[in-house]
């Protein structure tokens, strides 16, 4: 053994060198600081060894090669100066290059995961093998950054420019056979057959089948593109990509234009142009906002991973309804390999829901993520049934009937008499109390929430609503259902509206009260999708449906009549009683036509506008600013009673909550994230000018604590990225 660390190891054998990382602190290879540092030692190592006939790099984890770079340690580097971040940066290239400058042939074979700076340092030697099911990427966008180890300029000269944005700009990760496709593996081969592979390579390059050194110049060199064919290139990504990433997500278009100031230099004098940019990325808000986001799912993971210990089986499910969300729970369970129980009372219910399944499908089918064959594997995974008959076998059931709590009741009490003692009942409501709805029950131990968002197929918040009689292992049987089902669960609490409707609805009580005030739908829409959401508040409201906006409307005020009660002329009341409800009938705040696609396209309507105009006095446009005071604050303090109310357990789970529950803007970070970022004492300040509209814009008293004592809901970088309080 020429070297042995805690991260990696270097041996002789056969003449072959191979570095082999093999984490000693976790069941990954991540490339933190001990790894590079140790990297440092063992390059000084390869750059001595003569007359070898090559290095392979290999992995001992059969989870993968290397992931990437260590998170919290560059969530660290974001606080450090630049130069501190970019000495880094430096220092990792150097080792790369020296790494591809070898006077051996390099082979890196990739078993599993290589992803970011793990696919950036199989870049750097001259083959790469990859196993049937490796999967490879640069995902640096997704976190609000760029590629920091020469993946801008490697990658674009191996598998030409225009494949590279889309790879690097996109954050894909690619399948072996995809990555093969595009050049950039050589070749693809089951695990064991890997280091015969690198064995082949060698003989090849000992006989000059192989030439190194025009390899090496391909990587080295610059793009062989004209200025003309640059241009173009360079213009039709920065149009695509840009109207696709937005105005708030600056790394894309970032990726792009450091490829093409670099495209016309060698390696080494491109890599400045890379380090340069990944620095600036790194210190804006988006950057910190969006790997705060990756590591707060990483904790909201874990605390799932700690509930289901506790759970029982879950190997056949059932779902009470065949609507909309009965469809999609089937669906989404069917097609994760959990065969499920379809019922309905009426056939024609049950036909609807197929149907819609059938779709879905086809979806997959036409995208190229199914084939014929895995369609009908789901389907014939889910069994229609018009009575209880096949509810022997049940692990789990899912209740998605009418939001009508005596039927649910009765529903539940039904159910719960044709299933085994110890079968988990859940029920899929967004405003129910499961306090109530487990009264109806004779086992209420067995028995919690599971609201699934809708649709279901594309929405990755489950939230888990425990009862005061639930046990824990119905919650953690639930929280495994939900996993299986590749949701997201984030355990709550019951409470009107529970996590995410009841922060939402007091996001609505506040649009509610700016269209008292005068207020115009279109103008309020505006300026909140360019503040970041998907859609404004009124667009939102049109797509959930304003009788199911109604409905939850009465709820909260009931639950929280101090700050959501609208009193009369509530302007959800006045579409409802108009029979505006939005997109399930085709007009609401807006019109709505088909579209080419078969979807709804929002236009204006004048009907519409009159509506609303009945519940104000008088019309006027209102500052951007105060529209987004006004809405925001609501949401942020109602998401802050929350977690002091102990609805959810952390300021992570309910930051994750809002993003995967209805969209809140990612490179924000969440509500809490948010206001940590302006401050306590400024968001209070913000607050404080709408103190004479009511509850609903007055913080809490711990809020003002937080702000007098100069802390917030995350109490460090590292805290806030992991979702821990202090």
């Amino acid at each position: 053994m020429l070297f042995t660390g805690n991260t990696q190891k270097l041996s002789l054998r056969d003449n072959v060198l191979e570095l082999c990382f093999d984490s000693q602190d976790g069941k990954v290879n991540v490339l933190n600081r001990q790894a590079l540092t140790e990297l440092g030692e063992v390059i000084d190592l390869l750059e001595q060894q003569k007359d070898v006939a090559g290095l392979v790099l290999s992995s001992a984890k059969p989870s993968g090669f290397i992931v990437g770079a260590d998170i919290t340690e560059f969530l660290g580097y974001f606080s450090e100066p630049d130069n501190v971040l970019r000495e880094m940066i430096d220092r990792a290239n150097n080792m790369f290059n020296r790494l591809e400058d070898l006077p051996y042939p390099t082979v890196s074979l990739i078993n599993g995961n290589a992803q970011g700076g793990g696919f950036e340092i199989c870049l750097a030697t001259d083959f790469r093998l990859a196993g049937s099911t490796a999967m490879v990427g640069l995902p640096e966008v997704k976190l609000g950054i760029m590629p920091g180890w020469g993946g801008t300029v490697r990658l674009p000269r191996l598998i030409g420019i225009d494949n590279a944005i889309e790879w690097m700009a996109t954050g894909a990760t690619k399948r072996a056979n995809a990555a093969l496709k595009e050049g950039a593996v050589d070749a693809v081969l089951d695990d064991d057959k890997l280091a015969a592979g690198a064995q082949s390579i060698f003989e090849q390059c000992a006989n000059g089948k192989f030439d190194i050194a025009e390899r090496r110049a391909l990587k080295k060199s610059p793009l062989t593109l004209s200025p003309l064919e640059l241009a173009m290139a360079y213009e039709s990504a920065k149009g695509v990509v840009g109207a696709k990433a937005g105005p708030h997500y600056p790394s894309p278009l970032t990726i792009i234009e450091t490829i093409k100031d670099h495209a016309g230099k060698s390696r080494d004098e491109a890599l400045p142009f890379e380090s340069d940019n990944f620095v600036k990325l790194c210190k804006t808000d988006v950057a910190g906002s969006l790997v705060g986001i990756f590591l707060k799912d990483q904790h909201i993971n874990r605390v799932a991973k700690k509930y289901m210990g506790a759970a029982g089986k879950v190997e056949q499910t059932a779902v009470l309804g065949a609507g909309i969300m009965g469809g999609g729970v089937a669906y989404q369970s069917a097609s994760n390999g959990v065969p499920i129980v379809m019922k309905d009372i009426r056939q024609e219910a049950l036909d609807d829901g197929l149907e819609e399944v059938g779709k879905l499908l086809n979806k997959q089918i036409q995208r190229g993520k199914l084939k014929p064959a895995g369609m009908v594997d789901v389907l014939n995974a889910i069994q229609p049934a018009l009575s209880y008959g096949e509810f022997n076998d049940v692990d789990l059931v899912v209740e998605a009937v009418v939001e009508n709590p005596k039927i649910k009741q009765s529903v539940l009490a039904e159910v719960e008499g044709q299933v085994s003692d110890d079968t988990i009942i859940t029920t899929n409501t967004s405003t129910i109390s499961v306090n109530l709805l487990s009264t109806a029950l004779k086992r209420p131990e067995n028995f919690c929430g599971m609201h699934f968002f809708n649709p279901v197929h594309r929405m990755p918040l489950v939230e888990v609503i425990r009862a005061d009689s639930s046990s824990e292992k119905a919650i953690a049987t639930t929280v495994a259902y939900a996993k299986a089902m590749r949701k997201t669960p984030i355990v709550v609490n019951d409470c009107p509206g529970f996590l995410v409707n009841r922060i939402l609805f007091a996001y609505f009580s506040g649009f509610d009260k700016l269209i008292a005030d005068g207020g115009i739908p279109k103008q309020i829409d505006k300026v909140m999708e360019k503040y970041g959401w998907p859609m404004g508040p009124a667009y939102l409201l049109d797509v959930v449906g304003l009788d199911t906006g109604k409905h939850a409307a009465a709820v909260m005020a009931e639950g929280f009549p101090d700050r959501m009660s609208s009193g009369e002329g509530s302007v959800i009341d006045a579409m409802y009683n108009a029979k505006r409800y939005g997109q399930k009938n085709g007009i609401g705040f807006y019109k709505y036509e088909i579209d080419r696609k078969g979807k709804p396209k929002k236009i204006p309507d004048p009907d519409g506008d009159k509506v609303v105009a009945s519940v104000q006095s008088g019309q006027k446009e209102f500052e951007a600013q105060e529209i987004i005071e006004r809405l925001m604050i609501p949401m942020c303090i109602e998401t802050a009673r929350c977690v002091e109310d102990n609805i959810v357990s952390s300021p992570a789970e309910a930051d994750m909550g809002l993003v995967y529950g209805v969209g809140f803007p990612a490179f924000r970070g969440g509500a809490l994230h948010h206001v940590d970022k302006i401050g306590l004492a400024k968001f209070c300040e913000s607050a404080d000018k709408y103190e004479a509209l009511g509850p609903l814009y007055h913080p809490t008293d711990k809020m003002r604590d937080m702000a007098n004592n100069n802390t917030g809901f995350y109490a460090a970088s590292a805290d806030a990225a992991k979702g821990d309080k202090s």
